[in-house]
C-alpha cells in the first residue's frame, strides 16, 4: 500500500515537442508556406530528447512511502530502521538517501535518526506530507 508517492517528473512533458511543433506549424500557415515534414521531425526530435529525461527524473528522483520501506531514487530504506523522524538536527556530512552527494535540487531535506543513531537526509518536494506518511507508516 502506498502512503506517499512523488513522482521525479510526468510522462505529459513529452506533450510539450509536438505541441511546440504544432505552434510552429500553425504559424508557417499564416505566412505562407508549410513545412509540415519538417515540423513532424521536430516534434519527433523533442520526444525522443525529452523521454531519457522523464526516464532518468522518475527513476532517481521518485520518492515513496510504502508500508514497509521508504524508497528514494535508487535506495530502499526499511520502515523499522527509522527510529525518529521529528526533532532530528542534521550534522554536517550526514549520508543522503538515493545514493546522490546532496539533496536534489528543489527538493528538501529531512532528517531522520535510524535506529543503529546515524541520522541519514530524506528528500522531497513536501517535506511536510512526506514527515506525516513516515509517522502514519510507522504508528501503523
Amino acid at each position: 500500500m502506498t502512503r506517499y508517492l512523488e513522482r521525479g517528473a510526468s510522462w505529459s512533458a513529452l506533450a510539450y515537442g509536438s505541441g511546440f511543433a504544432v505552434l510552429g506549424y500553425l504559424a508557417e500557415l499564416f505566412t505562407g508556406t508549410t513545412h509540415a515534414i519538417a515540423w513532424v521531425f521536430v516534434g519527433l526530435g523533442l520526444a525522443a530528447i525529452t523521454a531519457p529525461w522523464i526516464y532518468a527524473r522518475r527513476r532517481f528522483l521518485t520518492v515513496e512511502v510504502t508500508g514497509s520501506f521508504l524508497c528514494q531514487g535508487r535506495e530502499q530504506l526499511p520502515l523499522a530502521d527509522i527510529a525518529e523522524v521529528t526533532d532530528v538536527g542534521a550534522p554536517t556530512g550526514a549520508r543522503v538517501l538515493g545514493g546522490g552527494w546532496s539533496v536534489p535540487n528543489k527538493y528538501d531535506a529531512l532528517p531522520l535518526r535510524l535506529t543503529d543513531g546515524t541520522v541519514v537526509l530524506a528528500w522531497a518536494k513536501d517535506v511536510g506530507a512526506l514527515k506525516t506518511a513516515l509517522q502514519g507508516a510507522r504508528a501503523a
